[in-house]
């Protein structure tokens, strides 16, 4: 069985100075948007400027949905 060379992807971490992302390379072009202090935090870009737009907007999405469900936590205890 020939064994099949998984090419490497590259990875940076950049920051803004408020928030600090890591970009990770794919195939088809862009990077996948992580960030460790946020680590429900997955998206995609085209660039660095639009992974940081995207990564804020994740990150307003995730604020409200963690708002919404802790309301309803404490309204069913």
């Amino acid at each position: 069985m020939a064994k099949t060379k998984k090419k490497k992807t590259k990875q940076y971490s950049v920051s803004d100075g408020k928030l600090v992302l890591m970009l990770e390379e794919v195939e088809e072009g862009g990077y996948v948007v992580r960030s460790p202090m946020e680590p429900e935090l997955i998206t995609e870009a085209d660039s660095i400027t639009e992974a940081f737009e995207n990564a804020y907007d994740a990150i307003k999405a995730l604020h409200a949905s963690r708002k919404k469900l802790y309301r309803r936590i404490a309204a069913e205890a």
